[in-house]
């Protein structure tokens, strides 16, 4: 497993003012290849498919700002469990983490704002503040080393299935 991590961030040179690892470029390519995918859309528009993304759309939007957002990193508001726990999955569905993942590096964000140990500090540009700072794996798994603002979701067997499960970049696992 070391052996397998050490080959994932062995280094893949320098480019944009920073030295990129094989992960990163994987997560660029990925990031390039779906939108790509989604230019291939109005040419295999059917109705059907339609309401589907509409759907999801919708799903994945409430799973991240009703829960890993409003509920679960800020705290501020509750809902039922089993509701709570439906949107957590329904964010997971999102692509954007597990809900200890998510949470973790929002407070952080809250509590470093505009600071060099902010995840995603919009100083460093707008495209690095809004999407640059996620295909930016090594400083991503850095930041996702120190778990410890979460011991409250991390009591969840639930929350920390969905973190165990989620196929993300060699993040710490519980």
């Amino acid at each position: 497993m070391r052996l397998l991590g050490m080959f994932l961030m062995k280094s893949c040179g320098e480019f944009s003012g920073r030295k990129w690892n094989i992960q990163d470029v994987f997560a660029v390519v990925m990031f390039l290849a779906l939108h790509c995918l989604c230019a291939l859309a109005p040419f295999h528009f059917n109705w059907p498919a339609f309401w589907v993304a509409i759907t999801l759309y919708i799903a994945t939007g409430l799973g991240v700002t009703l829960c890993y957002h409003r509920s679960l990193a800020h705290r501020s508001f509750r809902l039922a469990k089993w509701l709570e726990y439906f949107f957590a999955y329904c964010g997971v569905l999102s692509l954007q983490g597990s809900p200890i993942e998510w949470v973790s590096n929002h407070r952080y964000h809250h509590q470093l704002t505009n600071t060099k140990k902010d995840p995603h500090s919009p100083r460093q540009g707008l495209w690095y503040g809004y999407i640059g700072w996620k295909l930016d794996i090594s400083r991503l798994s850095l930041s996702l080393s120190r778990l410890k603002n979460v011991e409250d979701l991390r009591k969840h067997p639930f929350y920390r299935f969905l973190h165990r499960t989620n196929c993300n970049k060699g993040e710490k696992r519980l």
